[in-house]
């Protein structure tokens, strides 16, 4: 999970959100999001594995700080309908 640090009195990213980032941007495909809006299903095409994208601190600002999780194939088509 990535976090938001403060640097010289603005709000950044830190190492591991820009490199969510990175992944979502360069590397993996979207291919779903959730009914809430808040959760985004991704899929590796290299190994076929599902990545779910969310803001556990959502309440923070600009909707806190992503987390990149691994999800399972079963948990991919209920939540996400595939």
């Amino acid at each position: 999970m990535g976090n938001w640090i403060i640097q010289a009195g603005s709000v950044v990213a830190d190492d591991v959100s820009k490199r969510i980032e990175a992944l979502i941007g360069n590397t993996l495909k979207e291919v779903g999001s959730s009914e809430d809006g808040w959760g985004v299903l991704y899929i590796d095409s290299s190994d076929g594995r599902y990545w779910e994208l969310t803001y556990p601190d959502s309440d923070a600002h600009s909707g806190g700080a992503p987390k990149l999780s691994v999800m399972a194939v079963e948990q991919a088509k209920a939540k996400y309908g595939l």
